[in-house]
Formats: structure tokens, sequence, C-alpha cells
């Protein structure tokens, strides 16, 4: 995927915040019986903050209960999916003498990929499976979900670059209160540090800005997928948007200073498959992650129910989500609606900002008449190739390479959520994967337009009280 040039050394002044001298509290006053004991502090005390408003109460894009998956919805053929192979759900004799003969691979938890005989169809050998009784589905294709129509692509009208070099910064940081949330935590005697978070995404480099995060390494690809994605960045780039390293004096500040990232590689060169994601995701679950960034996903089929039917994704994050807060891109494209996996029930859909805090980009997914599930959250994506879009505002990121450049699409909008849901869940280990979305997404900041827009200090406020 093209992008915009490249900036190779130091884009921003080393980031320092004044720690503050306010205590942040020293638990209960001792309680003489019989007195009932006294409830326990909060982590740290809270000011007046943000407002906080349901998600359901925001105007028209969020949903008071999101499409849920349909129990045994139809396989979709006509969506895109790897060719030349089906899934199959289940084990044991029954699945042993259908498949007699047949090229499988074993994925593991009941699932089996068959290679589709030659001479029959996808679909035709899908049926022949279901007529004995089992359950199958396609292998559905998943893409990376940055945009590819940045001012500078050519072919896109270009933008102005100032001669000598421009030194872009972090705008969105600001935005989203993010060295607010830092210097809060600070004041409370605490590292603005990652509860350990996995990215499902492209392969990740051995850039200088997160060596020193990367704790673990899988790839999930197939054979299918086009070999390992190491040009585009897209999954560096997502990395370093959670977890570049911070207050290093160095190259760009994530949304978190510290802790473990998991770098799983789910997209290839032809983009990601349901195999891949639902291995990586059971991965993710084991090696204790308690979130889960997809800046990835497609857009459903008109022949597709509004829950997707992708049974076997669908059920991967359901089981993840019951200990890990998973966040999706919600897609890449206005009129085609949210995209899957953005629309599961049980997953954080971030659209995204352009310029503005008022309005969502113009490439950003959101609710169709067709496709009504909303979004959750709103994060600045970049600017993109909206109306007045110039370099300063797209989205500044770690590039392949050891370099920085610019982009712009929802995939870059969600790991702003991601960070602020593992700095949540690191301030207080104590919340679980759902009570860290609830306070996530009500302490949205709707004050501008009913935009749902993530507010990181609000976030950590909320995870601390």
């Amino acid at each position: 995927m093209p992008t915009l040039p490249r900036f190779a050394s130091r884009t921003l002044l080393p980031l320092s915040l004044a720690l503050l001298l306010a205590a942040c509290g020293g638990g209960t006053a001792p309680v003489t019986p019989p007195a009932p004991p006294a409830p326990p502090a909060p982590i740290c005390p809270q000011g007046e903050g943000a407002a906080r408003v349901s998600a359901q109460q925001v105007a028209g894009l969020v949903e008071a209960g999101a499409s849920a998956p349909v129990a045994g919805a139809p396989a979709v053929w006509s969506a895109p999916h790897v060719p030349g192979r089906v899934l199959v759900v289940g084990s044991g004799l029954q699945a042993q003498g259908a498949l007699l003969g047949v090229q499988t691979r074993a994925l593991g938890a009941g699932l089996t990929l068959a290679q589709t005989p030659a001479g029959q169809t996808d679909a035709a050998f899908a049926a022949q499976l279901q007529a004995q009784g089992l359950r199958v589905q396609p292998d559905y294709l998943y893409q990376p979900l940055a945009n590819p129509n940045d001012p500078g692509v050519p072919g896109n009208g270009g933008v102005p670059l100032v001669a000598g070099g421009v030194a872009y910064t972090q705008t969105y940081l600001g935005r989203v209160q993010a060295p607010a949330a830092w210097t809060f935590l600070q004041a409370c005697g605490k590292t603005p540090v990652a509860a350990k978070t996995a990215i499902l995404d492209a392969r990740v480099d051995n850039h200088p800005d997160l060596v020193a995060r990367i704790a673990e390494r899988a790839s999930f690809l197939t054979p299918e997928a086009g070999g390992s994605d190491s040009q585009s960045g897209h999954g560096t780039a997502s990395a370093g948007l959670v977890g570049a390293t911070t207050n290093n004096g160095a190259g760009l500040a994530g949304v978190t200073w510290s802790g473990p990232l998991m770098a799983l590689e789910v997209l290839g060169a032809n983009g990601g498959s349901t195999s891949s994601l639902a291995q990586a995701l059971n991965a993710a679950v084991a090696g204790g992650a308690k979130v889960i960034n997809l800046s990835l996903g497609r857009p459903l089929d008109p022949n597709e129910p509004a829950g997707s039917s992708d049974q076997v994704l669908s059920a991967a994050l359901t089981n993840a989500a019951k200990s890990a807060v998973i966040v999706a891109a919600a897609g890449n494209t206005a009129g085609d609606g949210v995209y899957f996996p953005a629309s599961h029930p049980d997953v954080v859909a971030v659209g995204a900002l352009g310029t503005s805090d008022t309005a969502l980009a113009c490439y950003s997914a959101r609710p169709s008449t067709a496709r009504p599930r909303g979004l959750n959250i709103v994060a600045p994506g970049g600017a993109g190739n909206c109306a007045g879009a110039t370099n300063a505002g797209q989205m500044l990121i770690l590039a392949a390479g050891g370099g920085y450049t610019l982009s712009a699409g929802t995939s870059f909008a969600a790991p702003l959520v991601s960070g602020a849901a593992a700095l949540m869940r690191a301030a207080n280990p104590a919340l679980s994967a759902a009570e860290t979305k609830q306070r996530l997404l009500e302490s949205a900041n709707t004050a501008v337009a009913g935009l749902p827009r993530l507010d990181v200090n609000a976030a950590v406020r909320a995870a601390t009280r």
C-alpha cells in the first residue's frame, strides 16, 4: 500500500511530564470495632472530570444493541474468501469419514481446513460435506484498514510539502487527552503502563521505537496469505500507536509508556483469513492478553446477515471477549456500514475523525440503512483524501525499516482506543474486560457534535475511581 514520505529521524522533541506533588491518598483510615469497615478507597481521587454519558445516547451513531451473529447463518460464498478450501467445524468419526481422501490440515479446537478436490467449486464441495452432516463455511478474507487514499499518493492530487523538511507532530495525542492521562497517573505514583496488549496485524518490524516493547511474537499466516507483508508497515504502525516507547528522547510516543505487547501476525500480502484470525485470538487469550487490537476487517456481503456468517471467527471473538477488551477498526468506506469484526456485538467499533472533532472523516465507516450497527467510539484517524486535507492533517506513525511516515485510516484510530483500554486495565487490574469496556465507552466526550470521542484522561479516571 503506498504511503506518504517517510521521515527518518526524530520528529518530536523529547516528551516529559511534570510529576505532580499532589498526594493520592493513603487508603482507608483505621476503623475501631464494632463499626463496619470503611468502603475501599478509590485507587486515585477523582475530580469533576468529563460528564459521563451512556454510549446508547449518542445521536444516531450508537444503537441500543449491536447485531448479534446469527446462529447457523448460511455460508456466503460470494464474499471474499481463500479459494480452494473450506473450513470444517467439529471432529469425530463422522468428519473423518466425510473427509476420507481429502487433503486436510487440523487447526486445533475442532477446526479443520479441507482442500477442495480438483474439478469442484468451493460451494459445491461445501454442499457435499453439509449433506453428510458437517458444519462448513468459507475461510473468509480480511484486509488491513489503513486508508490508501492519502492526498500524497500519486493520482490523488498531492499536497504541498515545505522544502527543507517539515517537523510533523503527534497532534492526535492531545486531541484524545493522552498527556492529561499520563499526568494524572504520575500524580498517583503510577507509570502510564499498559496491560498486556495483543496486536493482530501484519508483521511488526523491529523498529527502534518498539524493540523494548514486543514481549512475544508469533505468526499464524497460512501459505495462501501470500507471504509476510514486511513492506507496508501496517502492523508496525498499529503497534506503535499503542506502544511506541515513550519518554526516551527519540521518535514517537505511544498512548502507553511501557508494558508488554504481543505481535501476532495474521495479515499477509493477500490479507488474512478466518483460520489465521481465530487461531491468533485463541493464542492471545492463552497468553494472557487483556486488550486485543484488530485494525482489519471486511465489509459484509449484501447476502450476509447483520451479524456476519463467519461463525468460526464470531465464536472466537465471543470467547476472547470474556477476558480481553477487543477493539476493531470500523472500516474505510462510508456507505457499506460497519465492517466485520467491528460489527460483532462483543467488539468495540472505532470510527475515525479527520482534522475536526465535529465530524467523521469522509472515509470512515458509519451506520447505513442496510447495516444499522453503530460506532461505539471515535478517535483521530487522519484526514485521508477528504476535502482540504494536508500532510499536517495525517497521522504521524512508525514505518517499516525504522522510519516514520504519514497515513490515515480507521486502522490508526483503533490503536488509540486500545491504548486507552490497556492503561485502564493496568491502572486497575481488578476491572474485568466488560467493566473496562463499559467505563471506556461511558467516559467518551460527547460535548461537541454528539460524537463519542475518545478521552483517555476521562477513561483512566473512570477506571481508578
